[in-house]
Order: C-alpha cells, then structure tokens, then sequence
C-alpha cells in the first residue's frame, strides 16, 4: 500500500512535469513553414533566448539558442549583455530548473530514453566534461570566427538538419555538403544511442547551457534540502534521478535539474524544495525505522 501511494505520487509529479515540457516543447517550436515558400523563422520573437537547447535553425522554432546567441556575439566582438543576463537571472532564480522542466532537447532525451529499462551507469564525475566544452568553447569560436558548437551540436542536428532534409529547401541545400556534415550527422546519431542506455547523457557531460545553470544550483532561491540525520542512504532518490545523483551526497549538486521525483519517492521525506530559505514543498513525514548496521 506505501509503495503503491508512493508510486502515485511520483506519477503526478511526472505528469506535471511532462505536460510543461511538451507546453515549452510546444510553444517554442510553434511555427509552421510554408510548404511551397519554405523558410527558417526570422520574426520578433526569433530574438528572444528559448529555456533550453533548442536550435535556432529549428524550421519550426520561435526563438533563439542560447548557446547559438552567445556564439554569435563572440564571433561580433560584441559583449553579450542580454544573453548573459537572461542566463544570469534564470540561474540566480530557479538553478537548473528550466532543464528539468521546459528545455526540449531534455524532453527527447527522456523520451528516447524510454525505449529500453536498461541503464548504463557512468561515473558521475565525468560531468565535469560539460564545464571543459563550456572552457573550450569560447576561445575556438573567438579565434577562428566560427561557432564551432552549433556546428557539432547533436541538438542542432536533430532538431535543425533533420527537418531542413526532408524540406524542399534541402534540394539546393544538399549541393553544399561538406565532409563536415558526415561528422555532424555521426555525432548526433551517436548520442542518439547513447540517449537509449544513459539516462540525459548529453545534459550530463556536453551541455554549456546546463553548465552554467548547474553553476547557480548552490546559491538559487531554488533549492533542494536534505534532512541527513533521517536519510536511510537507501539510494532511491538515485533509483528515479533522471540525472542519476544521490541526492543526500550534495542536494544541489550542479546535475541537478529540480524534477522532484525525489521528493516524493524517498520513504523518510527528508528532501525538501525551498525558495529562499523557505520550505515551499515538504511532504509528509513517513516514520520508517533506520537499520542498524550489523
């Protein structure tokens, strides 16, 4: 009966958190192309920054890339107040929320995700690898006046490439390959694997984006709280993590994307969210006796 009330719990959890990606999905890529004039977006909204990954040669895409923006201002030579201050404030306010909650390509992770239950584990401190892109980026795209990771991106591909191939803008397009573009498509279909076995694995260990966010996690009004004194160590928090950390090491560890599957699958509800040193949600206390090591 406790597990089947937990069980429910995290399934409305899930459900809320799915249907504001899929809104966020939804609404950011909500333009349709004319079939015989068929065009990339170029509106207002166009510059205005997506919560997420979503690239901005998305046919259907209503807004911009961060990461896409950034690299455009670097290779300008222009700094980039806006975008920096859009990240900043989304950062300082909510952490990594928005990954959890509204990026798309998140979405399609976890979506793809689904296909199979089996998980391949990979150290955690790999995640480091999204700060060394993040480090590396910005000199590769200043010197050479290319924006080298919207060129490699996976993202890119997936949601950019993939549609303009089966556009007619492809026709006039494809005279233009480039040995480049077998690099690209081999690194998205790579990840696209890897989004079978590993649970996010480009947010884990590539994403400059999350990065930045993950940054915030330790001082954003958001946050996460752990009662360690009642944690029974028992790992489930792990067990439902799309990001795969155990919550009780570091409760705002820079993986983590606020999903609250946590929250309500732990048995002691030790975690809590608080919003400025706040609780705003601290579910009801399960008295469960901790086991005595033999």
């Amino acid at each position: 009966m406790h597990r089947n009330r937990i069980a429910s719990r995290i399934n409305k959890v899930s459900i809320v958190r799915r249907i504001a990606q899929f809104i966020s999905a939804i609404g950011i890529n909500s333009y349709i192309p004319d079939i015989k004039n068929f065009s990339i977006y170029q509106g207002s909204t166009k510059s205005l920054c997506a919560p997420g990954l979503n690239c901005y040669a998305c046919p259907f895409a209503r807004t911009s890339c961060p990461i896409g923006s950034l690299q455009h201002f670097v290779v300008i030579r222009q700094f980039p107040y806006y975008i920096l201050g859009y990240i900043g404030l989304v950062g300082i306010a909510f952490g990594r929320a928005f990954c959890g909650w509204l990026c798309p390509f998140g979405l399609l992770q976890e979506l793809i995700k689904k296909i199979t239950s089996f998980r391949l584990k990979i150290k955690q401190s790999w995640g480091i690898l999204k700060y060394v892109v993040l480090l590396v980026m910005i000199p590769v795209v200043y010197f050479t006046n290319e924006p080298w990771f919207c060129k490699l991106c996976p993202a890119g591909t997936i949601e950019g490439t993939f549609p303009i191939m089966l556009s007619p803008l492809w026709t006039e397009l494809s005279k233009l390959i480039t040995f480049r573009f077998f690099i690209k498509l081999a690194i998205a279909i790579v990840f696209i694997l890897l989004f079978v076995v590993i649970r996010r694995p480009f947010c884990r260990y590539m994403c400059p984006l999350g990065a930045m966010w993950g940054l915030f996690n330790k001082i954003s009004f958001v946050r996460m709280k752990v009662d360690n004194s009642r944690c029974l160590k028992c790992d489930l928090c792990q067990e439902v993590c799309p990001m795969d950390i155990k919550i009780y090491e570091d409760p705002n560890h820079f993986d983590c994307i606020r999903c609250l599957k946590c929250v309500y699958v732990c048995p002691q509800k030790v975690i809590e969210v608080e919003v400025g040193g706040v609780p705003l949600i601290k579910p009801e206390l399960n008295l469960v006796v901790k086991r005595q090591k033999q």
